[in-house]
This record gives C-alpha cells, sequence and structure tokens, in this order.
C-alpha cells in the first residue's frame, strides 16, 4: 500500500508539472500571435534611448523587471531597474531626461507605481506598459501599452504570478532581442559585455591569449643555427619565426626541423637552409577556440599570429585549453 502511495504521488507530481509547463507553453504562442503594433511602437521608442532604459516593477513582476534589465544591458541597450517602492524616497532620481521607463504589473493598478507613473508623466519621459488590463490605470497613461493576452495562472488557485510572469519574461527577451538586431549587435560587443563566465571565455579572441612583444621568438633567414637555437631555448616555444626584411614571416624552424637537419654541421648552417617555408599563422581577431580547432587539425602545438603579413605574437595551444575557450 506504501508503494502504490508513493507512486501515486509521482504520478500527481508528474502531471502537475506538465500542467504547468502546457499551460504556460499555450501562453507563449498566444502571446507571439498578440504581438501588434504596439510592439513595433515600443522599439521605436526604446531604439532612440539617448540614456537608459528603466525597468521597474513590484513584487513577481520586479524580479521579472530584473532580468530584462540585465538581458538590455547585456545585449548593447544600457538599462537599469528601480524599485518602485525607493522611487518616492530619492530614487526617481535615477530616471533622466533621455530615459524611457518600462513599467511591469500584471493588475497595471499597482499603487507603487504611482510615483514613477507620474514622474515619468511630468518630465515627458517616455512610458511603456507591459500589463494584462487595457482599461487599467498604467496602460492608460502609458505612452505605448503592451497587453498580455487573457491566460489562466498556472497555480492551481489562479493567484500566484506564473503564467503572467512568464509572459512578461519572455517579452522582456522579445524586446531585447529585436532590439539587438537593430542595433547590429555583434558578437565582438558581446564579448566586450561578457569578459568574465563561460561566455566571455568562449568570446576570447587569440589576442586575449596569445604571447607577444619580447616573448615572441622571431630571427632572420642569414642567421646562423648556433644563434638561432639560442633564440629557441631563450624563448621557450620550441620554435622560431623567420622574418624577411620587411618583418614579413617566411618560415619557421621547429624541433622537428632540427632532428631532419641533425649533422655535424648543423650549427654553421644559415636558418634559411633548416627552416619550413610558410609557417601556418592565425590572424589576432580570430576567436581563440578557431586557433585551438586549427592547432588540433593540422597536429601543431603552437601557432603564430599574423597582421598584415608581420607576426604580432605566438599562441600555443595550451594557452587556449587553460583559458578554457571550448
Amino acid at each position: 500500500m506504501e508503494a502504490q502511495a508513493e507512486a501515486r504521488k509521482g504520478d500527481q507530481a508528474l502531471e502537475a508539472g506538465s500542467r504547468v509547463l502546457t499551460l504556460e507553453s499555450r501562453a507563449l504562442i498566444a502571446l507571439a500571435e498578440s504581438l501588434d503594433e504596439s510592439f513595433s511602437a515600443c522599439l521605436e521608442v526604446l531604439d532612440k534611448v539617448t540614456g537608459r532604459i528603466v525597468v521597474t516593477g513590484m513584487g513577481k513582476s520586479g524580479h521579472i523587471a530584473r532580468k530584462i534589465a540585465a538581458t538590455l544591458a547585456s545585449t548593447g541597450s544600457p538599462a537599469q531597474f528601480v524599485h518602485p517602492g525607493e522611487a518616492s524616497h530619492g530614487d526617481l532620481g535615477m530616471i533622466a531626461p533621455g530615459d524611457a521607463v518600462v513599467a511591469l504589473s500584471n493588475s497595471g493598478a499597482t499603487a507603487e507605481m504611482s510615483a514613477i507613473v507620474g514622474y515619468s508623466r511630468l518630465r515627458a519621459v517616455p512610458l511603456i506598459a507591459m500589463t494584462s488590463r487595457r482599461e487599467s490605470s498604467l496602460a492608460e497613461a502609458a505612452d505605448i501599452a503592451l497587453i498580455l493576452p487573457p491566460q489562466p495562472e498556472a497555480c492551481p488557485m489562479g493567484l500566484a504570478p506564473t503564467t503572467s510572469t512568464t509572459m512578461m519574461m519572455a517579452l522582456g527577451d522579445a524586446i531585447a532581442v529585436a532590439l539587438l538586431d537593430r542595433k547590429g549587435f555583434t558578437k565582438n560587443d558581446f564579448q566586450v559585455l561578457h569578459p568574465g563566465g563561460s561566455i566571455g571565455r568562449k568570446l576570447l579572441r587569440v589576442s586575449d591569449v596569445m604571447h607577444k612583444d619580447g616573448e615572441v621568438p622571431l630571427c632572420r633567414p642569414e642567421t646562423s643555427m648556433s644563434d638561432a637555437l639560442l633564440v629557441m631555448t631563450e624563448k621557450n616555444f620550441g620554435c622560431t619565426g623567420v622574418v624577411d626584411d620587411r618583418g614579413h614571416l617566411v618560415g619557421i624552424i621547429t624541433d622537428g626541423d632540427l632532428r631532419r637537419h641533425m649533422a655535424s654541421d648543423l650549427l654553421k648552417r644559415t636558418v634559411a637552409e633548416v627552416m619550413t617555408k610558410g609557417a601556418k599563422s592565425i590572424r589576432p581577431q580570430a576567436l581563440a577556440a578557431e586557433a585551438l580547432g586549427f592547432m588540433n587539425s593540422n597536429e601543431i602545438t603552437r601557432l603564430f599570429v599574423v597582421e598584415n603579413g608581420r607576426p604580432v605574437g605566438i599562441v600555443r595551444m595550451d594557452d587556449c585549453i587553460m583559458a578554457d575557450v571550448v
């Protein structure tokens, strides 16, 4: 009997979870289908903001507002969260000319929002409402109202914000991504704003991990092999690049080249006689992950970094692995 009871509990849990996800997925489909000219107008306003997009909300809507502000800021649209309860105690000073306000309230009648709404009207700061009620005071006060389609909350009592907050978060993502597209936000821009964490590491460039300046082992074709060996030993990369009169990379000497030319007269020969012509290289703007893949596919462990034909650095496989770029 106890086992049967536990099994029933498990079935009920799965059923509850499935019901919630089904309701919320249906709500997102309804939200996508409900987008209209108000969404386009919202983007027009936010794209022209010269200051910051101020996102605000109370309670659960406030948590969603914080996330939306963070997503906007990380995708090229400067944004910040302002708490409605703190706004009337000085935080209204965070809202300035050139800003726009995006206010989240499922009911559209959140009392704590009144200070921000009134201030935006007084200072002629564009106000965008995100609410479920078109006839609410927030929607009527706003310049643009993004109305969430009527959908039941996933909470069995229909009280806890669940489906409504899911739609708010998704709508915030839609706004952020649409603005990203408009601004031509690139991977380069993304890496600048995400220097830490796994995203930043995956977007590291060769220039971020390469060795440069005096660390780069280089010599000339006429250099004696005795001197070239000193360079290889001092720089400790197991190789040296060979540059011509213009400073262009024309070859490389590796440990393998030394083994292939091992003879009693090796040290008396010149670099030009021993080097491998046409050293493999990569540009400094390439992703470090690309450099790692290139070295793997060519079965090499170091790679010269070249710009306009001239070596500006050298990167090792270990440098990429230690940077955790994959």
